[in-house]
């Protein structure tokens, strides 16, 4: 198969080049390239399928049904891989939760679906990090709710593995009665906040475990710029720690919990405006190394209730491309590239993978995308729901 005169777009950049494709491999690219089998794709990107690495399924239910619908669903917004979180129910914490999961996996026709380990069962005791890892698991997550002892022992195992540990910034005493952001918003809903510094503190707490053990640290959904400046400085000083920010909180403050808008209860909080602004500023200077739509649906019955007693989380798979493309790249936020850097490349390297990069050999893994296309967005408890979004997935290789 040949796909000709596509803008290809990747990690290195954009050219006008044909692309043959044989067997889901790279096999040519080039000029002037004939094949009985050809696409027209004038005026497309041909780019690398997205990954994702915080993706819940419905309600948080662990089952194989909700694992193939998070699959499709995923695979249809533009995004070929997808890492479902950890703390589910049940949580991914011992070996029988692992193979069940594992067990809905087969037969997947959507993204491929890998499998984090919680670190910590529920008594928040370690979890049999070595044995889940050696049973496919791909990385460990953490909450910081755990304590030093516990949280250096996680630290070692990573050490021992080389792997990337996923860790929540957050604590355990600040968050547990609060449902927002702490500011002027909360107080005048008269709900319970949580202050943004319970992730600074654990941010800060987390660098320094890198930088003793040389291990790599992955921070989940980060919300405060000052957690940034901290991420950012210490990778100046060559701790190999990341930052991973949720598109929602980079559209939207917490403003948007205003009438008590359940769907803007997130996990972590929604941040305050000042706070969103200074987060697009650090995605354009390179300082967010990875991008997630925060995927979390949960069914109307747990939304559509009292904000207090509300699900967190909400809806951001479908169409995940169309927007991060109409909220980023065509409002000049960033490139294509750039997406393509934090939202393939840099998640997959987490993962202990190579993506991002259209060439000769590799694995096609990759989308045709309209950027002329437009569309609504109809997922109903999405934060976009009824806006009219750029760019469609034409084809997936």
């Amino acid at each position: 198969m040949l796909i000709k005169n596509a803008i290809v777009c990747d990690v290195d950049g954009e050219r006008e080049v044909d692309v043959r494709i044989e067997d889901g491999i790279v096999t040519e690219m080039g000029t002037n390239l004939v094949d009985s089998e050809t696409i027209d794709a004038k005026g497309l990107y041909f780019m690398p399928l997205l990954v994702d690495t915080n993706i819940r399924v419905q309600d948080s239910a662990l089952n194989a049904k909700n694992i193939k619908a998070i699959s499709d669903e995923a695979l249809k917004g533009g995004i070929g891989h997808i890492v479902l979180n950890a703390d589910s129910m049940p949580a991914i914490d011992n070996e029988i939760v692992l193979e069940f999961a594992q067990n809905g996996l087969h037969n997947l026709s959507g993204a491929k679906v890998d499998l984090m380990l919680n670190s910590l069962k529920e008594d928040a005791t370690l979890s049999n990090i070595a044995i889940l890892l050696k049973r496919g698991a791909v990385a460990p997550y953490m909450s910081t709710i755990a304590k030093n002892d516990v949280a250096i022992k996680i630290a070692q195992y990573c050490q021992m593995y080389n792997v990337t540990l996923f860790c929540k910034a957050e604590d355990n005493s600040l968050i547990r009665s609060g449902v927002m952001l702490d500011g002027d918003v909360s107080s005048k809903l008269g709900l319970a906040g949580i202050p943004d510094l319970s992730e600074v503190l654990h941010v800060s707490r987390m660098i320094e475990i890198a930088r003793h053990f040389k291990i790599r640290i992955l921070f989940k959904a980060v919300t405060s710029p000052r957690s940034i400046y901290l991420i950012d400085k210490a990778k100046k000083e060559g701790v190999d720690v990341r930052c991973e920010v949720s598109i929602h909180h980079l559209l939207n403050s917490d403003e948007a919990c205003k009438n008590f808008n359940t769907t803007a209860k997130l996990n972590p909080p929604l941040a305050c405006s000042d706070d969103m602004k200074l987060l697009q500023e650090a995605l354009k200077n390179s300082q967010i190394d990875i991008l997630t739509t925060l995927h979390q649906p949960s069914s109307p019955v747990n939304k559509e209730v009292a904000f207090y007693d509300a699900a967190y989380g909400c809806e951001g798979l479908k169409n995940a491309i169309s927007l991060y493309y109409t909220k980023l790249v065509k409002s000049n936020i960033i490139s294509m590239s750039h997406l393509v850097r934090v939202c393939v490349k840099n998640p997959s390297d987490a993962v202990g993978e190579k993506r991002g990069v259209i060439e000769v050999g590799e694995r096609a893994d990759a989308m045709l995308f309209d950027p002329n296309k437009t569309l609504t967005m109809d997922e109903k408890l999405s934060l976009y729901c009824g806006e009219e979004l750029y760019g469609e997935v034409k084809a997936i290789f």
